[in-house]
């Protein structure tokens, strides 16, 4: 399998994404890979194998790496003999964040031409903002932690008792995320989550809550992850998804009832559904009182969670072979034509 790696982006998750890739470069030993970075001004650059280190990006030696241009059906380098394609069969986005959990990516290499492994637009669009998902969720009959939308504008009086937490709306990684446990700690967790975004999602934080991850995709057929129980403090802070971020090595999965195991999965199904094919994704699970809860999505999980799979490059191949495709369209401009008659215009 010959695949891209796209990664960086112009997003708070820059960092993680490189992470990613990095750790993906150890994990898909089988196929021949390509790796493509984009910097913080959505430049892209055609970037060594060898080269693939973090003091590279953070060093700004990336710099010295060939630019790549997005043009009809991949990318190219430009030289004095003309364009030469990178070679690659799929692209996979592994952008975290901003640009490649939005919709930009996908709306782009759905534009170009490009097959890729990601959410296409409308699930990006809906994963990527906390209030969109729990809506998607609602509309799904998936219940979530119960919560309030607060926008800079509003007052900041809450109706929830505390502790609560605090999350911008559109951000990963646990980035601008805090744990209020009184009023007095309010306004200052808000000002947080407010450098981040315009709205914040507050919910309430649940002591000692059970939490399930499970990730998966469809290709023809489910194809599922074991079921990871986080062992965590209050919550994953962004250091330490940053370091959970590079797991290279399979997890235990989790010691639960085969009938919790298989709630949980028909909550994955759902979400997933027809409208997140040609991905790979994780749902975050609470369980409260035996009840399974979505808390959130993760459309382009941290080194696309292959720490929960078996055999994940095998499954990635197996995806890469059954992704969605648009629609042909053929323009015979018949319409034009019909009016350019009935006008005695030829």
């Amino acid at each position: 399998m010959k695949l891209a790696i796209l990664f960086g982006g112009s997003s708070f998750e820059h960092e993680i994404s490189i992470v990613s890739a990095i750790t993906l470069k150890k994990v898909l030993k089988k196929s021949e890979l390509s790796f493509i970075f984009v910097d913080a001004n959505r430049d892209f650059y055609l970037i060594d194998s060898a080269s693939m280190t973090s003091k590279y990006f953070s060093s700004g030696g990336y710099k010295k790496s060939k630019k790549l241009l997005l043009k009809q059906g991949g990318f190219f380098t430009e030289g004095l003999l003309g364009s030469k394609r990178v070679p690659f069969d799929t692209l996979l986005n592994l952008i975290h964040g901003r640009d490649g959990e939005d919709g930009k990516i996908a709306s782009m290499m759905s534009f170009f031409g490009i097959p890729f492994i990601s959410p296409r637009m409308e699930a990006s669009t809906l994963s990527y903002n906390k209030l969109y998902t729990k809506l998607l969720a609602q509309s799904l009959g998936v219940k979530t932690v119960p919560y309030q939308l607060l926008r800079t504008t509003d007052s900041r009086d809450i109706p929830l008792q505390y502790p609560v937490i605090i999350k911008p709306v559109r951000l990963g990684s646990s980035i601008g995320v805090s744990i209020v446990k009184e009023a007095s700690s309010l306004d200052y967790a808000l000002d947080v989550a407010f450098e981040f975004d315009s709205e914040v999602i507050i919910e309430p934080f649940i002591e000692g809550v059970k939490e399930y991850n499970q990730a998966g995709c469809y290709t023809d057929r489910w194809e599922l992850s074991l079921i990871e129980e986080p062992h965590k403090e209050e919550f994953l802070d962004f250091e330490k998804k940053y370091m959970d971020f590079s797991r290279d090595g399979q997890v235990l999965s989790a010691d639960i009832p085969d009938t919790l195991a298989s709630s949980i999965q028909e909550s994955f199904k759902k979400v997933y559904g027809s409208l997140f094919g040609g991905s790979i994704i994780r749902c975050d699970f609470f369980v409260v009182e035996g009840e399974v809860l979505l808390n959130e999505i993760n459309p382009i999980p941290g080194s696309m969670a292959n720490y929960l799979f078996e055999e994940f490059e095998v499954m990635l191949y197996r995806l890469s072979q059954h992704l969605p495709k648009e629609q042909d369209i053929i323009i015979g401009y018949d319409y034009i034509h019909s009016i350019q008659s009935a006008k005695g215009k030829v």
